[in-house]
């Protein structure tokens, strides 16, 4: 009986497996258009609620708004009037340089301070805990009560810092009715609420210093102050610059503090671009005038967020 052979399979040509292999141009395609689908909603979110809000504004500084826009629909273009009439009013020029006081001075306090209480904590103690829970109360009290509590405390009258300070023979001073204390009035409280925000994030970065550069530094009997200016503050640099931004983009805008306690007054003393910005808009009813502020709250911001990028770049190089 004859037995025939199995014959093998062909091997697969080059030219079937060519045709099995991914496509990379499509492979890559595919990979984009993924990456796409998780950011689409993030620019989508950013485009509606930040972008069509920010060139409606810088559209509305050029325009003729008022109130009957809102029934008509019709603002005319009346090119750079509102940004000279904003430039040429005096209340401009003194609001911005209250505003620069009122940030340099907040943002001063808040860190010295934050920085102090985030020093003293980082030193393991009974009841530490506890104590660094309460301080954080004032940063989430809104604002607007602390503001009107504070209002209550700094009455010239009735208010329960004078009567404190009447017991040591210091007589009544008018904390928010005088155009010379009105302004550290509202900075101090503006301290009082930023020091916790300053100490909690400054406290989570000296958590994470190394501690063998310390022991080190203990080793070649190094003093607290010098070991603080030569080792922590220079360690704790990319910290202290995200502090320091995020404080200043709080503070340059800050309006609610100010209409508890003062509303601008007395005397336009505690008047600044935030405030004047609901001024012009919602009390003059001047809306042009308004989004001519803001747009350039908003450029001020902008430019200190650039020079905070450009440092950071450097010194990553």
């Amino acid at each position: 009986m004859s037995t025939t052979a199995a014959v093998p399979a062909p091997a697969a040509t080059g030219t079937t497996a060519a045709k099995n292999a991914p496509d990379p141009a499509r492979t890559r395609r595919r990979r984009t258009l993924a990456q796409w689908g998780f950011v689409a909603p993030a620019v989508l979110f950013m485009l509606l609620f930040f972008g069509y809000p920010l060139v409606r504004n810088i559209v509305m500084s050029f325009q003729h708004y008022t109130p009957s826009t809102f029934f008509t629909g019709k603002a005319p273009f009346n090119g750079l009037d509102n940004w000279r009439n904003v430039f040429g009013d005096d209340l401009f020029g003194k609001a911005l340089g209250q505003t620069i006081v009122f940030t340099v001075g907040s943002l001063l306090g808040q860190f010295c301070v934050g920085l102090g209480l985030a020093v003293f904590f980082n030193r393991r103690f009974p009841l530490g805990g506890v104590l660094r829970a309460l301080l954080l109360l004032p940063w989430l009290v809104p604002m607007v009560v602390s503001g009107i509590v504070w209002r209550r405390i700094l009455d010239q009258d009735t208010g329960v810092l004078n009567s404190f300070l009447g017991l040591f023979g210091i007589g009544h001073t008018p904390w928010l009715t005088s155009t010379h204390v009105a302004l550290l009035a509202v900075i101090l409280v503006n301290i009082w609420i930023g020091i916790p925000f300053n100490m909690v994030i400054l406290y989570g970065g000296l958590q994470e210093l190394p501690r063998e550069v310390y022991e080190a530094a203990a080793l070649d009997g190094a003093s607290a102050w010098r070991t603080f200016r030569s080792i922590t503050l220079p360690l704790l640099k990319p910290v202290i610059t995200v502090v320091l931004v995020l404080g200043f983009m709080s503070t340059v805008k800050i309006l609610d503090l100010v209409l508890a306690l003062t509303d601008g007054g007395p005397a336009d003393s505690t008047q600044t671009l935030g405030t004047l910005t609901y001024q012009d808009s919602f009390v003059q009813l001047d809306f042009g005038a308004g989004a001519v502020v803001g747009n350039i709250l908003i450029l001020i911001s902008a430019v200190f967020a650039v020079f905070y990028l450009r440092a950071n770049r450097n010194e990553g190089k």
